[in-house]
């Protein structure tokens, strides 16, 4: 019998297990749906010098609720390859004052083996606004 796995490739992914980020508290249903979580379209980004963290600002179309901005630290992305990229992202959170910028929404990535920040977007296209559940 052949397994997919030799046993060195299986002692890295258990090494890579160890170093993982443990699970959070369990949270309820009615948690998760208070969250306002959204397909947008990146149509603005904009250099933001003045941000603690390397970001851009990031002009995003959520829908019926038109443009919202958002401090995003994804600037592994060149600002033209984002530009009319479809992201996930919580538009519910509230306004976060960053560096005199009024963040309104939270764009959600995470970020690869090399550290950098990968944007979180739908496999196929999706129509903005349309919720994700």
């Amino acid at each position: 019998m052949h397994f997919p796995f030799e046993s060195g490739t299986m002692k890295k992914l258990q090494s890579s297990k160890q170093d993982m980020t443990p699970l959070k508290p369990q949270a309820s249903y009615d948690d998760f749906a208070r969250l306002d979580i959204r397909i947008g379209k990146v149509v603005d980004v904009q250099p933001f010098p003045r941000a603690r963290n390397p970001s851009y600002k990031v002009g995003v179309d959520v829908g019926a609720d038109g443009i919202m901005w958002s401090s995003a630290q994804i600037t592994s992305y060149q600002p033209a390859a984002l530009l009319g990229s479809e992201v996930v992202c919580i538009c519910n959170l509230g306004p976060k004052n960053i560096a005199g910028f009024t963040s309104e929404l939270l764009i959600l990535g995470a970020r690869d083996a090399a550290g950098n920040v990968i944007v979180l977007g739908p496999r196929s296209e999706v129509a903005i606004g349309e919720p994700v559940f």
